[in-house]
């Protein structure tokens, strides 16, 4: 059964007057939270398209980039966006059903986290409400300021591509101890690592960008620590 049938199946177990949101209480355990983790970028995304005022062709295609939906599964899609457009519920609280659902284990929010932000940025702008709507849902994951800065750094077009914050590390930090730190960013981009916290296959290419902005920030922390004082 394809991840669109089981969320077809997970929307037909709301009863009438139901909001999506109840949706992220059911699928809290493996295998079905990669259910939950596509219905909750779908839905968070709704909910952030909004935030600037108005939703745009670019941000809805952008899903499209994330989770390679085929056109027979578009309907599942759009019903998706749209019952989290029309929950009067606001994102803090899909927010918090999100966090609560992987509360064993953060690196899945993180993932979520950079795909909203490719999401926030497919018009090529970020507009200050996706911004404060992005640090927010941070927050509410447990996420602290160091961690959304490096995703920000990535994704936003006008942020300074600095290398220590990319990889969410420090200029003073020892070369050995930003070496072990990027090299377990790039253990925890493995396709394999993220399908097991519950990232669907169809969102796993989110690790690809990933793995290309890690890598080149380990390699100019490297050629810049190797370069005479």
């Amino acid at each position: 059964m394809s991840i669109w049938s089981r969320i077809s199946a997970a929307l037909s177990a709301l009863t009438s007057g139901e909001p999506l949101s109840e949706v992220f209480d059911r699928l809290r355990t493996p295998p079905e939270r990669s259910v939950a983790f596509t219905i909750a970028v779908i839905a968070l995304g709704a909910k952030m398209a909004k935030a600037d005022g108005q939703v745009k062709k670019v941000e809805v295609t952008a899903f499209r980039e994330v989770f390679l939906i085929a056109p027979e599964d578009e309907a599942q899609a759009a019903r998706v966006f749209n019952l989290a457009r029309q929950d009067v519920a606001g994102f803090e609280d899909y927010a918090r059903r999100v966090r609560a659902m992987f509360e064993d284990t953060q690196a899945p929010l993180t993932d979520l986290l950079e795909g909203l932000f490719h999401i926030a940025v497919a018009d090529g702008t970020y507009h200050p409400a996706e911004d404060e709507f992005l640090r927010r849902v941070a927050a509410i994951f447990g996420l602290d300021e160091r961690q959304f800065l490096a995703l920000r750094t990535r994704f936003v077009p006008d942020a300074t591509k600095d290398p220590y914050s990319v990889l969410g590390v420090s200029p003073d930090m020892p070369l050995d101890e930003i070496r072990k730190i990027w090299r377990r960013a790039v253990r925890e981009s493995h396709p394999d690592r993220m399908i097991a916290r519950g990232v669907p296959e169809e969102a796993v290419r989110m690790s690809e960008r990933r793995l290309i902005d890690i890598n080149k920030a380990w390699d100019e922390i490297q050629a810049s620590q190797s370069q005479p004082a």
